[in-house]
């Protein structure tokens, strides 16, 4: 452990106890981190200093053209806010700061300022409102926040119910406290915090898909473990990748792979805001991206609209954020010629820790553990379950669950095991296979059944443009397999649409599998990183009934 910069120790103190804490894994030699690091320091500054100052780091629509910012430009705007969050906040390390913004440079610059201070960085969600803010703001006890000014008025009216938020500051302004007027006179160097590798950097909330946000607290180290492992045995970024894709920065997902893994390989990223599928097939070819990232979702709408765009410099595709079903996978490479990367990765990791290479992948699975996590499959006793049964996945490595003082890190660590919340299998070559969420496998007529496996079997069928399943009380079969149904254009829904689509099922899977409900809705509710929220599927099947 190094020495603590934190003259807070809020975050610190939050920490679970010690014989709740997952057991981490250093093995790695890219892993040996110093006792004292700072994230930023480390992937800007170290980028100044290997001479990439000139080099692009970030770029963006700007009209009819586009803007960047150099690795040089973006540490010296990060420096500059840094200042201001010391000299005209008052900031003291160990201090949370919120952070609110569509994904763009300010953001980007924001984040990086954060660290530099010595403060706990704790982005959000474009879309959340107040209530949804305040929760953020009392659980973390934010101190200050840079906000988007576009997105103000919700954060205004959470932080008139709060005690503990001092200052809002807000960028995209034109009044004397905005950013950029307080930032204009500040120096564009700055003596980055000498934070201790085990200093929390990050306050990464939950979804809240299934119920109450937990706050996943990550060291600076573990900022650095997400950009050594995956990336480098899987993604294999090079100094003139540009990397591009719908995930907001407020996600573990998006921090990743649209901010601190390009910037850790000098690479490019290239930062829009409110992406369309379509809008994203214009970004790879406008700035002739070689790294996409979005959601399964995403990828599904994208194919039937690939042959619309030069693809030519995309190299690499990744999906993330929720199962990605074969019958996607086959729908974008027959369109694209692109294999899509999988990976099952949590807010608490931080990290993907299960994925593959495109020359690797295995028809229904989400890949193999990658180097630097063990993973295993555990059945309700703690004991390793057989090849090809399904059970708890639990996993350990560099970064691990640590949730702010909530009694649900029981539940998220067990015996020094992550245990993710998933549920899968594994076979004998050590390939895993996402059946669910643990707490989303539907227990009908004394049968287990997987969501996604339906879904996956449901997505086949040319009339689904997309489908969540879930489990509803039912008094004979105890739940009954449910489908919500998003149809393509073309396609009517229908009582014999309903019978073809379980025909479908039947004919794919076991036939017990099969949803013996199914509703046609015109879309499906999702979180902004693209995860299904099932308790509102939940929430619509109530307001059903009661009509």
């Amino acid at each position: 452990m190094g020495i603590s910069a934190h003259v807070d120790t809020f975050a610190r103190d939050g920490l679970p106890p010690r014989d709740l804490r997952p057991e981490l894994l250093f093995d790695l030699p890219e892993l040996q981190y110093p006792a004292q690091l700072n994230c930023a320091t480390e992937l800007l500054d170290r980028a100044i200093e290997r001479g990439d100052a000139e080099r692009t780091a970030i770029y963006a629509p700007a009209g009819d053209g586009r803007s960047l910012l150099t690795y040089g430009q973006l540490c010296s705007l990060a420096n500059q806010v840094a200042h201001v969050l010391c000299d005209e906040l008052r900031l003291v390390p160990g201090n949370r700061v919120l952070l609110r913004s569509p994904n763009n440079a300010m953001l980007a610059a924001c984040v990086f300022a954060v660290w530099k201070a010595g403060g706990i960085a704790v982005p959000t969600m474009p879309q959340l409102r107040s209530r949804e803010l305040r929760q953020v703001i009392d659980k973390a006890r934010i101190d200050f926040a840079l906000c988007d000014e576009r997105l103000k008025d919700e954060l205004d009216t959470a932080g008139v119910q709060s005690g503990d938020l001092k200052r809002i500051v807000s960028f995209g302004a034109n009044d004397a406290n905005s950013l950029e007027v307080l930032l204009a006179a500040k120096p564009v160097e700055f003596d980055d915090v000498r934070t201790a590798a085990d200093d929390v950097a990050l306050l990464a909330f939950t979804s809240g898909a299934r119920g109450m946000p937990k706050a996943a607290l990550h060291f600076h180290r573990s900022v650095m473990a997400m950009c050594d492992c995956w990336p480098r045995s899987i993604l294999k970024p090079r100094r003139d990748d540009i990397f591009c894709g719908t995930p907001t920065l407020a996600s573990g997902y998006g921090l990743g792979v649209m901010l601190c893994i390009p910037l850790r390989f000098g690479a490019s990223t290239v930062l829009v805001e409110n992406l369309t599928p379509a809008g994203l097939l214009q970004t790879i070819q406008d700035f002739r991206c070689t790294f996409s990232a979005t959601v399964p979702a995403f990828y599904r709408q994208m194919a039937p609209l690939v042959r619309q765009f030069d693809l030519g410099s995309l190299r690499t595709a990744i999906s993330s954020g929720e199962v990605l079903a074969d019958a996607t996978r086959t729908l974008f490479r027959e369109a694209s010629g692109i294999e899509l990367i999988d990976g099952l990765g949590s807010t608490g990791m931080m990290q993907i820790f299960v994925s593959h290479t495109p020359d690797r992948v295995r028809r229904g699975a989400t890949g193999y553990v990658i180097p630097g996590y063990k993973a295993v499959v555990l059945d309700d006793e703690g004991r390793v379950c057989p090849p090809n049964v399904t059970g708890r996945l639990a996993v350990k490595g560099p970064t691990g669950c640590l949730y702010l003082a909530d009694s649900r890190q029981t539940q998220s660590v067990q015996r020094g095991w992550n245990l993710t919340g998933d549920a899968c299998s594994v076979d004998l070559d050590g390939y895993f296979y996402f059946q669910g969420r643990s707490d989303d496998l539907i227990a009908s007529a004394g049968q287990d059944i997987s969501g996604p496996e339906v879904e996956a079997a449901l997505l086949g069928h040319e009339a689904v443009a997309d489908c969540g399943v879930i489990g509803i009380p039912d008094q004979l079969r105890g739940q009954l397999v449910s489908a919500f149904v998003v149809l393509n254009s073309g396609f009517r829904a229908s009582p014999q649409m309903v019978t073809a689509l379980q025909d479908h099922v039947k004919a794919r899977i076991a036939p017990y599998k099969y949803p013996r409900r199914i509703e046609f809705v015109a879309a499906l509710p999702r979180t902004e990183t693209g995860r299904l929220q099932r308790v509102s599927l939940l929430d619509l099947t109530s307001r059903s009934a009661r009509d």
